[in-house]
């Protein structure tokens, strides 16, 4: 946007809309967080995606994930 808005511009605005304008307007914003939460999402497997190539990251099952968890936390407390 060239010439912002204040945000207590905007709920004047959106308190004199009519009840369909809201709805169209709740409908539209809805619709727009869908959208960058997806941007979001397609982002941080991107990120995990390049981690794993890199060496950076490890797969592997729930199970796994508890192994490498119980023998960091018993390395941690033995001070390694």
């Amino acid at each position: 946007m060239s010439n912002p808005v204040s945000f207590q511009t905007v709920i004047e605005y959106v308190d004199a809309l009519s009840p369909e304008d809201l709805d169209l307007l709740f409908e539209l914003i809805r619709k727009k967080r869908i959208e960058q939460r997806r941007q979001e999402i397609a982002s941080n497997a991107a990120e995990t995606l390049a981690a794993f190539a890199a060496g950076q990251a490890k797969r592997g099952t729930i199970a796994d994930l508890r192994a490498d968890l119980f023998v960091d936390n018993e390395n941690s407390c033995l001070g390694w």
